[in-house]
């Protein structure tokens, strides 16, 4: 045992990410469901010029691994004023690469508390499914939204139990956060 009682060290959030990528073939071969192109991270901008600044370089570097990828990006501001930057690119390790140096840019620069999600959309179903990944806690959950403010549960938990031997995912459902009218 370990101090603090733990046997063995926390994996850095951020890392944990990259998990989907390698659950791609589970979700395609056993849910029948292929990445769609789409990705996006959303975070908490601050209305401070050191922010800015960094989120300036983040866009900038993002511009040059988009011209490597082909990766086309945007962003859009939500009506919570929340940030999404969005990565169109039909390579799912690509987008999480992308999106990972925007949220490493991020917390380097010391506003890693501003991240709040990165969502994956996945098609196969007769509704979307996302992958979210919780930057707070380093987990994922999935998120099947039906229309309006409505999702399906059933189906989450039908994705839960076939991918939580591959994906680290969020145990305490109550923080299985809709992400009603992301923009991808």
């Amino acid at each position: 045992m370990g101090l603090f009682g733990r046997t063995k060290l926390k994996q850095p959030a951020d890392e944990r990410l990259f998990a989907l990528t390698t659950a791609a073939v589970t979700l395609q071969v056993e849910c029948g469901l292929t990445y769609a192109g789409k990705g996006a991270l959303v975070f908490k901008p601050l209305s401070a010029s050191a922010f800015d600044e960094v989120v300036k370089a983040a866009d900038e570097l993002l511009d040059s691994v988009a011209q490597d990828s082909g990766s086309k990006i945007e962003r859009e501001t939500d009506s919570f004023g929340y940030e999404w930057v969005i990565i169109g690119d039909p390579q799912l390790e690509d987008a999480a690469a992308s999106l990972h140096l925007v949220a490493q840019e991020l917390d380097q620069q010391g506003f890693g508390e501003r991240l709040l999600a990165a969502l994956f959309r996945f098609k196969g179903y007769e509704h979307p499914v996302y992958w979210v990944y919780g930057y707070k806690g380093g987990v994922f959950w999935p998120f099947v939204p039906t229309g309006g403010q409505e999702r399906d549960n059933a189906k989450e938990l039908e994705l839960k139990a076939k991918l939580e031997p591959e994906l680290p995912i969020e145990a305490d459902l109550s923080k299985w956060f809709g992400m009603f009218d992301a923009p991808l």
